[in-house]
């Protein structure tokens, strides 16, 4: 029966986890039993190592007496105690029988004692478990992240980590001297809100906060005030997390400062609204001059002359409207673009729109055929803007003789959908991506010859966004194009 009771004690040991039994005859520690599977991992036979030390076997790597994670004062505190004793994770290198060349490697042990009848510890459970792909794993995440805060910081980039349940706000070192703050200074998620512009606090990062936690994306620019009270801007960009309960937990984004662009582009609008001005002045008078021309030669007989002054009034309107972009371009900045917003008939606005375009161009078919009345609560001008954009695009893109359609169609009750569909050479794919986008122009060949400045669809796609609408294209190239924008209704 012993001998039977031994014997499966042999089996089922030599068959669990990576355990080895170690006698508490300090210093020696003999080795009385090893499971295959820590055999296995430690690279070592079992008939070389039963009977024998345990530092025989493994030698301690470092002789540090204060390091209570060596083997030696690991297994004395479990005598002298009684107690278990583990350690998470200790580092101790093997010899690889295959390559013959030590290689690092790093555990997790546990010791339990095993006592004899008058309670003294006879016996010591050594059981280790193999962790070195975890803990390389996680050098690996550490030095990446460094090295992701030295790249950042190089840049000028702050990087934060915000807990959405208790506000937990975390930061890289940057994030001080983007506020204006000298180095070491304690800031807080707090003290950093309260430096940003109240308008912009209201409008744009509420605002972008509530479309984070519907998109999963965070972005914005804003004003802030250093402690000195001067001026800069930054720009956000983050993610937010979300758990298995699709509730946001968690965000991660950049801060940078953007001072100095900003300034640049604010330098640069001031420029062309100051120009775009002194540009209005001599126009408003050259064409006060072609319209008394016209009145005055009105019965000439030679056609030239009416034909003439009829090309020449249709470039100065053209003028016109590009002077009017250039203005409407300067005012985009926060706080410039004022919407005077007013209840009217989107249908009623598109009839109009095509009909001034009919005044000055006859070489397309517009058509449209409205359905009842749709209001929308709007600015009229700057709507009627983005619908003139439109049309003048599909003429200026499409053949002569082709037509230009109209649609409007409610949505889900709650907003209209108005299109502008064309029969023209059509977007490319890769180009759809970009089109509204400030001063970006198709770069083909057949399309150079085609005048303007990149700036109609980005104004409306601008003005369409600050009446929380939506703007978008469907093309095929080759066959004619679709630009569509939707407005909230009326309530």
């Amino acid at each position: 029966m012993e001998n039977l009771t031994e014997g499966l004690f042999k089996i089922l040991f030599e068959k669990s986890p990576g355990s080895l039994l170690v006698k508490a005859d300090a210093p020696h520690f003999t080795i009385m039993a090893a499971s295959d599977a820590y055999l296995q991992v430690t690279s070592v036979k079992r008939e070389d190592v039963l009977g024998k030390g345990f530092f025989e076997i493994f030698p301690d790597n470092h002789d540090d007496p204060g390091d209570e994670t060596t083997a030696r004062n690991v297994f004395t505190k479990v005598i002298k105690t009684g107690e278990n004793v583990d350690v998470p994770v200790y580092r101790f290198d093997t010899l690889n029988p295959l390559t013959h060349q030590t290689e690092e490697h790093y555990w997790s042990c546990s010791n339990i004692p095993i006592t004899g009848p008058d309670g003294k510890v006879i016996y010591i459970l050594n059981t280790v478990i193999d962790i070195s792909g975890e803990v390389k794993a996680m050098e690996a995440a550490v030095e990446s992240e460094n090295r992701l805060l030295l790249a950042a910081e190089a840049t000028g980039l702050a990087v934060w980590d915000l807990s959405i349940p208790d506000l937990d706000f975390n930061f890289s070192s940057q994030m001080g001297a983007i506020f204006g703050h000298p180095p070491e200074t304690s800031v807080t998620l707090n003290s950093i809100r309260n430096q940003v512009h109240a308008d912009d606090m209201q409008n744009i990062i509420i605002k972008s906060y509530g479309e984070a936690i519907i998109t999963g994306n965070y972005a914005y620019e804003a004003r802030i005030f250093w402690p000195d009270e001067s001026l800069h801007w930054i720009r956000v960009k983050g993610v937010v997390l979300f758990n298995e309960k699709k509730e946001p937990y968690r965000m991660l984004g950049t801060i940078v400062d953007i001072t100095e662009s900003k300034r640049d582009e604010i330098r640069k609008n001031d420029f062309i609204a100051m120009a775009s001005h002194e540009l209005k002045t001599p126009l408003t008078s050259l064409k006060a001059y072609v319209q008394l021309l016209e009145t005055k030669l009105a019965g000439s007989p030679d056609p030239f002359v009416k034909t003439a002054l009829l090309k020449a009034g249709n470039q100065i309107n053209k003028m016109t409207g590009l002077i009017h972009s250039f203005l409407d371009l300067s005012k985009l900045e926060p706080g410039k673009l004022q919407l005077k917003r007013t209840v009217f008939d989107i249908n009623k606005l598109i009839e109009e729109s095509i009909n001034d375009s009919r005044m000055i161009t006859s070489s397309h078919a517009l058509m449209f055929k409205p359905q009842g009345i749709i209001n929308v609560n709007a600015d009229r001008e700057k709507i009627g803007q983005v619908i003139s954009n439109f049309i003048s695009n599909a003429i200026k893109y499409s053949p002569k003789g082709s037509t230009v359609a109209f649609s409007t169609e409610v949505v889900d009750g709650n907003c209209v959908d108005v299109s502008v569909t064309d029969e023209g050479i059509g977007i490319k794919p890769r180009d759809q991506e970009k089109i509204f986008q400030r001063f970006y122009r198709v770069d083909d060949e057949d399309k150079k010859h085609i005048s303007g400045f990149g700036i109609g669809l980005y104004l409306s796609s601008e003005i369409i966004q600050r009446h929380k609408g939506k703007i978008w294209v469907k093309s095929t190239f080759g066959k004619g194009t679709s630009f569509y924008f939707s407005l909230p209704l009326a309530v």
